[in-house]
């Protein structure tokens, strides 16, 4: 049974009628004109909206606490996933803002804001997904919008192909995490996640394989999403391809709908199982980690660099779920890290909005002068790369001092711990190599044109709102360390023997 008054069902009821409302009123609506003000306005209205419910049922304890392993239902309105649902809200209200001036010169607005608005539902409903049918359902809902919006600019061939390429590794990815819910299926009897995963701890020996087999099929299904290595090869061409606001909407949004699964289907699977698999996340990681920042030092496009980063800080919050069997606070860390990483990248990608906008500034050569031209824009940018990177007082330094802190941590029981550390600290510093280079251009270097341009006012007003969270939150880090200790299902082993 679903309860038509908790967290998920009100916000999907409030997307869901304005997704559909919007393309009902786009053909009643004969002015032309003011059809991107009005869609672009209701579709913030409803997000707002979504995000007090979830603020305010959180606040009034109307919500389980924690990560919830006991369920009978196909969603469970837990901390957890209101956590994960105000991530989303947030970055859907930023992309929905910010895509204003990039819609003015485009078509089809209805369809453009509907899509976003069905898309944030699926990103959603997955964090409150306990049963493997609705986890493939709310997936799909999640991602079939973007395979539109990615390729929202008809007319250009770059945006065509990087759509495609989207498509087919998403199906790709959906075939192996429907193979995966098959054979968890097939040995346990059950869709519900949780009874699935104390049936895997009480496995007989023979069944094993085939636990182990659909939890690396897990990995490599949501590892897609989440753009970790070896399944980010779609990732750079999608990222920078699409619209920017769409790119933004997939670095800060949809990849972490991928972290939002796997923590509640494969870390929780893995140690149902007893396997050691948190070796092979740590080396994941750190190969995310590298490849992702040397990608990013060879490129000439800030989009492309922006997406190579996403692959590497997709790395960095593995290393908190890698360790998170051996120290308390790992997946701590990677909640904080999340919500923290979905204002930097927003940040970050719609800053590059405003430039690609205005100036028409895919690569570094367009970004010289930029701190004079468009000084709000530059500003902007410069502290979401230096968030990014981990700099202090900024956000971002915490999030990154806590991953490490707990790789640490985990040397205690296991040996690879510290060496994850390290390998996270050396990428930190490798990543100030692009980060340098791009603020390096917008101050250090003369461009041809030194004319102050005009900069989008709701693009500005996004920024400032990024800008503002990145530093209060740096100074003031308690309130979100806080609520990422509220979600996170703290010791998970515990957890499941009581689940037992």
């Amino acid at each position: 049974m679903v309860d038509l008054f908790s967290t998920p069902s009100l916000v999907t009821i409030v997307l869901g009628t304005v997704a559909l409302l919007i393309p009902v009123i786009d053909a009643l609506n004969k002015e032309k004109s003011s059809k991107n003000k009005v869609y672009s306005g209701i579709a913030f209205g409803s997000l707002v909206l979504a995000l007090v419910i979830v603020i305010v049922r959180i606040v009034s304890g109307e919500t389980l606490p924690a990560l919830s392993l006991a369920s009978d239902g196909v969603i469970t309105d837990d901390v957890f996933g209101g956590f994960f649902s105000i991530a989303f809200l947030i970055v859907s209200i930023m992309v929905t803002v910010s895509s204003w001036s990039y819609m003015k010169r485009q078509s089809n607005h209805a369809a453009y804001y509907s899509l976003i608005l069905l898309s944030s539902i699926g990103m959603i409903l997955i964090g409150y997904s306990t049963d493997f049918v609705m986890l493939l359902v709310s997936w799909e809902l999640m991602s079939i919008p973007t395979y539109a919006l990615a390729a929202f600019s008809k007319k250009d061939p770059i945006s065509n192909e990087s759509a495609i390429k989207y498509f087919l590794f998403g199906a790709l990815s959906t075939s192996i995490i429907i193979l995966a819910m098959g054979i968890v299926y097939g040995i346990t009897g059950t869709t519900n996640i949780y009874d699935s995963i104390v049936a895997l701890s009480n496995l007989e020996t023979e069944l094993i394989p085939f636990g182990l087999l659909a939890v690396g099929l897990f990995i490599a299904g949501f590892g897609f999403k989440m753009g970790l290595v070896p399944f980010h090869m779609w990732l750079p061409d999608t990222y920078s391809g699409s619209p920017t606001t769409v790119g933004t909407l997939l670095a800060a949004g949809t990849k972490k709908a991928g972290f939002a699964a796997a923590i509640r289907v494969i870390v929780i699977g893995m140690i149902a199982l007893n396997v050691q698999w948190s070796f092979v996340l740590a080396i994941i990681a750190i190969f995310t980690m590298t490849i992702g920042n040397l990608g990013a030092l060879t490129q000439k496009s800030v989009p492309r660099i922006l997406a190579y980063s996403s692959i590497a800080q997709a790395g960095y919050i593995l290393i908190g779920l890698s360790v998170a069997p051996y120290a308390a606070q790992g997946i701590d860390a990677s909640l904080f890290h999340i919500m923290n990483h979905a204002v930097m990248k927003s940040g970050a990608f719609i800053a590059a909005a405003a430039v690609i906008i205005v100036i028409s500034g895919y690569t570094l050569e367009k970004y010289k002068g930029l701190g004079y031209r468009m000084p709000i824009t530059a500003i902007a940018m410069t502290i979401s790369l230096l968030a990014l990177a981990g700099i202090p007082p900024l956000n971002g330094f915490w999030s990154k001092l806590l991953l490490f802190g707990s790789a640490i941590d985990s040397g205690q029981l296991v040996w690879w711990g510290p060496y994850l550390a390290i390998a996270g600290i050396l990428n930190s510093a490798l990543s100030l190599g692009y980060y340098a280079l791009i603020i390096r251009k917008m101050y250090l270097e003369d461009g041809e044109n030194r004319v102050r341009q005009k900069e989008p006012k709701p693009i500005v007003a996004v920024l400032i709102f990024a800008v503002g969270f990145m530093v209060i939150f740096g100074i003031w880090y308690g309130p979100i360390l806080d609520f990422a200790s509220m979600a996170s299902p703290g010791d998970l082993t515990q957890l499941i023997s009581a689940a037992r």
